[in-house]
């Protein structure tokens, strides 16, 4: 047999975009691959992954018609905080039970509402700046709850019109809480509303409170949630996307369509970062050395403790996934593209201005120009990959695969 894994990463300037795109592909095993979605974290800056997901949908509909949306070709959309409100724009029923948003929606969604989820008065106000330092985040978030509950209304996890896998991170807990449409449907304490669970993992330390809310079971027993942003958990959430998908497939609740149990072994796997700040080298050991609590959490206007953890936590999830794909099968084709050169304010999570929002949609239109690289995971540096092409016909060739899956599938 013909086994390959193809891996994609991109990765912006300032924004780790890890596009990244896992395949396990069996060239005799027709009809039998199970499809991921993952997309990471990263506040306004996912407009990035959003972009990406607009042209992957837009060859969709080329090749299945304009009702072709991305929830129909996925088995699972793993999403974390900002990734996990895309997440639920894709796969949240509208009313007529078809996705509520279009990936082409996405940049216009924050484009609109970004401003206000992140209002510059609370950034640039001394007095703000000053008690967030000791006392409170730097937004209060009340613009980001109302629009979520009134998008998503008293929908729940269960509803969701394919799998959604979402992190949380429970601080009363001390562990992460994750949250899934097959959960949801089998446990009702964790059939919590999608406005919920979003704005739990949407709860950055420092940016945005922590969420509270309570569900209750079939007994009718309550259970609390305390929750803070998703990323503290997984801000690259591939790995629990595949994991979720192999627990179903060892359970037997995954077959082929010829009814016999999936090989776990064939995935298609599209992993879209929004991205990391560009390697600046801005941190050091011996002013490190120096530093109280107060520095760790503020130095200079960024977050070294928040930074340092996101990075170290989607590093590690490609460090992992590619070990995993490595012991799968040893001749692996594995391609990561990183673009590492954003400065300023594109590099920022929060600065939703409408020319910083504005320049993050140029930036996820430019990098489908790019060519596809190799990301080296000892140095953290892409190299391209000559032969592969640009990052957008990486992407419409992963629209084709998708598109061959499904039509297998029906027929």
């Amino acid at each position: 047999m013909d086994k390959r894994v193809v891996v994609f990463a991109l990765i912006l300037p300032n924004i780790f975009l890890h596009f990244s795109l896992f395949s396990i592909v069996d060239a005799n095993a027709k009809g039998q691959r199970v499809t991921i979605l993952s997309i990471d974290g990263g506040g306004i800056r996912g407009i990035i992954p959003g972009t990406m997901l607009a042209f992957l949908e837009a060859k969709l509909q080329e090749l299945d018609g304009p009702n072709a949306r991305i929830a129909d070709y996925f088995d699972v959309v793993a999403g974390t905080s900002t990734g996990a409100l895309i997440t639920t724009m894709l796969t949240a029923p509208g009313e007529d039970n078809r996705p509520a948003y279009e990936a082409k929606d996405i940049a216009s969604f924050y484009l609109q509402h970004g401003p206000n989820i992140f209002p510059e008065s609370s950034r640039s106000n001394f007095l703000r700046k000053a008690a967030n330092l000791v006392g409170g985040p730097k937004y209060d978030g009340k613009y980001l709850r109302s629009l979520i509950r009134g998008l998503l209304g008293n929908l729940t996890v269960s509803q969701t019109l394919t799998d959604v896998v979402i992190p949380t991170f429970d601080v009363k807990r001390l562990q992460p809480v994750i949250f899934s449409t097959k959960d949801g449907i089998a446990n009702a304490s964790k059939n919590a509303l999608l406005s919920d669970v979003c704005l739990g993992t949407t709860a950055a330390p420092t940016y945005l409170p922590p969420h509270y809310f309570e569900t209750k079971d079939y007994q009718g027993s309550t259970r609390t949630f305390d929750l803070v942003d998703g990323g503290l958990a997984a801000n690259n959430p591939t790995l629990l996307g595949i994991t979720h998908i192999s627990k179903e497939i060892l359970l037997k609740k995954f077959e082929t369509v010829d009814m016999t149990p999936m090989d776990s072994t064939r995935m298609l796997v599209l992993s879209l970062g929004s991205g990391i700040a560009k390697n600046e080298e801005k941190y050091n050991a011996e002013d490190a050395a120096r530093w109280g609590l107060l520095s760790w959490v503020y130095n200079n206007g960024a977050t070294p403790i928040i930074d340092m953890f996101g990075a170290a936590s989607s590093d590690m999830v490609d460090i992992h996934v590619s070990t995993l794909f490595q012991k799968i099968n040893n001749s692996i084709y594995y391609i990561f593209t990183k673009e590492d050169m954003l400065t300023g304010d594109t590099s920022s999570v929060d600065i939703a201005t409408i020319r910083n929002l504005q320049a993050l949609v140029i930036i996820g239109r430019s990098l489908l120009k790019k060519p596809v690289s190799r990301i080296n995971l000892e140095t953290g540096r892409s190299e391209p990959v000559q032969g592969e092409g640009t990052n957008e016909e990486a992407l419409a060739r992963f629209a084709k695969l998708l598109s061959d899956e499904r039509k297998l599938r029906s027929n």
